[in-house]
């Protein structure tokens, strides 16, 4: 049996797991410091490392970086989400590898899916209508949905309740060490999907439960697992 079978929930992050969309968050926060007059030198991965980590992580390090920086965090984030969205209006977005693979076949077998997301509705809408194979997915909690930002698993726990029945076999995916400690706190079986060279998976938990994309996944995955464990 094909794992997808096994389960009769599944829960997806979105950015930087369904769609590539890290490089654009990384550099509308270059371009919203660069209008400022700072320099933000952060590669991706530099950026990823600290952005991952938790909710706070990222505004914390850019004051240590920029001491002189506006201390209006709620201003500064928005001319950063303005600018990403002009981004996401160029047309840049593309699937991670092995997802569109997935939502079809999930759509075909007819099991339910939903995404809790960080994203807000607006952004959501506008990646939606430049890939299509998105539109499969029936249920979204987006960031007006939510008050707890993960690591607190709030909104994961909130589409099990909506959208989950008793004894459901459920299954999360995240890229970010947050979005996994957000799993790992509900009735979800956890799985990390990123590079092997992700800084993310030098702070995960040994045992962690970890494919590089979901075409890594193989057929026989569940079995194999159960297999190991007798």
């Amino acid at each position: 049996m094909d794992w997808v079978q096994h389960f009769q929930l599944f829960l997806f992050d979105f950015d930087g797991l369904l769609v590539n969309t890290e490089h654009l968050q990384h550099q509308a926060y270059v371009n919203m410091l660069e209008k400022r007059g700072h320099h933000l030198d952060w590669s991706l991965p530099q950026y990823c490392a600290v952005a991952h980590l938790n909710a706070t992580a990222l505004r914390e390090a850019l004051y240590v970086k920029f001491p002189d920086l506006d201390p209006n965090w709620k201003m500064l984030y928005e001319e950063k989400k303005q600018m990403y969205q002009e981004l996401l209006g160029s047309g840049k977005v593309e699937l991670m590898p092995g997802v569109s693979r997935l939502l079809e076949k999930l759509e075909k077998a007819g099991i339910q899916r939903c995404v809790a997301t960080h994203s807000t509705f607006e952004q959501i809408q506008a990646i939606r209508s430049q890939l299509p194979i998105l539109q499969t997915i029936p249920r979204w909690i987006t960031r007006e949905d939510y008050l707890e930002p993960k690591p607190h698993p709030e909104c994961y726990l909130r589409a099990i309740q909506l959208w989950g029945k008793p004894g459901d076999r459920i299954v999360g995916f995240e890229d970010s060490i947050r979005g996994l400690r957000a799993l790992q706190k509900t009735a979800a079986l956890p799985v990390l999907i990123c590079p092997s060279h992700h800084p993310v998976l030098e702070v995960v938990s040994e045992g962690a439960i970890h494919f590089e994309t979901f075409d890594e996944i193989p057929a026989d995955w569940i079995a194999a697992k159960a297999a190991k464990r007798t």
